[in-house]
């Protein structure tokens, strides 16, 4: 297993951010929770805001949270969670599990691996077959939005929020990994003229065949 990740600013902001979300984030975390059940895997649990969106068919959470000031939050939030969660400081990358699970949730974490087709694909590996993954993440824009995502990228915003990278086609990697993508959708969680990279969401659900 890798060290642990430790990054005290984007753990301080992120912190402050969560526990600040608007109202639109937290209806697209429940909609991407919606109806599972079974063992999940969750990947860059970050602070545990999911945790409390988890419905009572879901038997084990397993959350990945590498960064270890964002795990100790987590572990928290999991002692008052309606579902039993245990929280893990491996990353996706070292994470090795006998048992394979019935679904996957990545929230706002794809944007921030290295090596986001490999981590896809180790996904794919851990599933069930039949089992979904649930994603809710940024989305590659277009036009002006899709300029201001790019100049973003390769300046401060990956280096002052953890690696995310918002000009990622995260659901053309979904598909190229295996996936059947059963339903994807857009939403945007500010107006569409803030000036934010980070305002649009893709949410959809994707199977194992």
């Amino acid at each position: 297993m890798s060290d642990l990740v430790d990054n005290p600013f984007f753990a301080r902001l992120w912190i402050a951010l969560s526990g600040h979300e608007p109202e639109a984030l937290r209806r697209l975390r429940t909609a991407n929770l919606a109806g599972l059940t079974g063992r999940v895997l969750e990947v860059g649990a970050g602070t545990g805001t999911n945790f409390a969106h988890y419905p009572a068919g879901v038997t084990e959470v397993v959350a990945l949270e590498p960064e270890r000031r964002l795990a100790e939050v987590a572990r928290q939030a999991a002692r008052t969670a309606p579902v039993l969660v245990t929280v893990s400081t491996a990353a996706i990358e070292d994470f090795e599990e006998d048992q394979s699970f019935d679904a996957v949730v990545c929230s706002l974490v794809l944007c921030s691996v290295d090596d986001p087709d490999g981590v896809v694909r180790q996904l794919y590996s851990v599933l069930k077959p039949g089992g979904e993954l649930r994603y809710l993440e940024h989305v590659a824009g277009v036009g002006a939005r899709g300029t201001l995502q790019k100049v973003a990228d390769a300046t401060v915003w990956p280096r002052l929020l953890g690696n995310c990278h918002t000009h990622r086609n995260t659901e053309a990697s979904i598909a190229a990994a295996g996936f059947s993508v059963a339903t994807a959708r857009r939403a945007q969680t500010f107006p569409a003229w803030v000036p934010l990279p980070v305002t649009e969401f893709a949410l959809g659900r994707a199977s194992r065949p």
